[in-house]
């Protein structure tokens, strides 16, 4: 067995990016911008007024000084002459400052009488306007490789850009293997149970940026899992669940190695997840989860997801754990790595008393993982540990 940070150097290593498309900006919220974006315009791309007012000549005014209204502006609507000096133009927040114009006098602070402005006592010292390329300029860029978040996506819109290069979407196959399983919603016979790892891991790919292509089940046969492989053709990941273990009924290793299969893996120290399984297959990366349900959940979380977002073009990078503070005592650790199912409130961490790892309903009331090291000591209330979002 290896460890599970030897594990995630072989899942990097295996993980390639998948390539790039261009895509509409309407579309490109939450994808992984490929390559830089250059603004073809600035924001603002003229000096505007920041408040509803009058635009004048000079920065310095006074009480009393008074000002001949020559026109109006407003937003989208620029004035079409040149300011003189003792004019003022109408002008509203947004609008274009007019050729000549220094500073906006804010109506709170003038009088208008016809088409004359006299500026009130103690008028406020500030401009009021706002410079061309404030907020960027013609070339300046956004940075790539980021995922674009709905903040990045108005930005990009404002340089004037329509779409953008981003990373394509790796696409998943998940095939899950064994003679006791039927979909939901179908009637399973006395020796049957509902295959709901693939369901779960399927919501895991599309949150985590991937396309999942639910494949059907592989039965214990070769020729069963030999045809749902060939349905798994051009996917960039296949992942199996179950099947992937030492027993007769067990065929994952074999028919995949029947197909090329080169193997980098298998098994980790770590609980659950210990019959865990990758490699390179053709032009796929497999990797094979346990059959487990609460064990192929936490390997998707500890292996897949990182592993999706090397191939979209991110940096590789180790699940980030946390420290929290235990809210109940819990003993000591064996020899493997352990991934608790616990529940954070407040920082406090209170751990599943039952750690079974075919017991979803466990897992659905888990919103962190308490990540101990091997032979980790008893640990009490209070203690410090270290968990891992979920």
């Amino acid at each position: 067995m290896i460890s599970v940070r030897e594990a995630l150097d072989h899942v990097f290593a295996l993980a390639r990016p998948v390539g790039t498309q261009t895509v509409a900006l309407r579309h490109a919220a939450g994808r992984i911008l490929a390559q830089p974006v250059a603004a073809t315009r600035g924001q603002p791309p003229f000096a505007t007024s920041t408040m509803d007012g009058y635009a004048v000549t000079t920065e310095t005014v006074g009480p009393g000084d008074t000002f001949t209204v020559v026109g109006e502006a407003a937003a989208g609507h620029r004035f079409k002459g040149s300011l003189k000096a003792g004019q003022a133009v109408r002008i509203f927040t947004g609008a274009p400052i007019p050729d000549g114009g220094k500073r906006v006098l804010i109506q709170e602070d003038v009088e208008r009488n016809g088409a004359s402005v006299l500026v009130l006592s103690n008028p406020d010292s500030s401009l009021y306007i706002r410079p061309e390329g404030t907020d960027f300029k013609v070339g300046d860029t956004l940075d790539a490789p980021r995922i674009l978040t709905p903040s990045d996506v108005a930005l990009i819109a404002a340089m004037n850009v329509p779409e953008v290069v981003v990373s394509r979407k790796p696409v998943v196959a998940l095939i899950a293997t064994g003679d006791e399983l039927v979909l939901p919603g179908e009637a399973p016979g006395p020796d049957q149970i509902i295959a709901s790892n693939a369901i779960a891991l399927a919501a895991m790919v599309e949150a985590s940026g991937g396309i999942a292509r639910i494949l059907p089940i592989a039965r214990d046969r070769v020729e069963s899992l030999q045809g749902v492989f060939d349905l798994a053709a051009g996917a960039d990941l296949v992942m199996t669940i179950g099947g992937a273990s030492v027993g007769d009924h067990d065929l994952v290793g074999q028919v995949a190695e029947m197909r090329g299969f080169e193997r980098s893996f298998y098994k980790i120290a770590m609980r659950p997840g210990k019959p865990l399984m990758a490699g390179r297959m053709g032009d796929s990366v497999l990797l094979s989860l346990p059959g487990n349900p609460v064990s192929s959940i936490v390997c998707g979380r500890i292996f897949m997801q990182p592993m999706l977002d090397v191939m979209r073009g991110l940096p590789a990078h180790t699940p980030a754990t946390r420290a929290a503070t235990l809210a109940n005592d819990i003993p000591a650790n064996g020899p493997r790595e352990h991934y608790m199912r616990a529940h954070d409130i407040a920082g406090q961490i209170t751990v599943a008393e039952r750690q079974d790892s075919g017991l979803l309903s466990v897992l659905a009331k888990a919103n962190v993982l308490v990540v101990r090291p091997p032979h980790d000591p008893a640990k009490c209330i209070g203690d410090t540990v270290q968990i891992l979002d979920f």
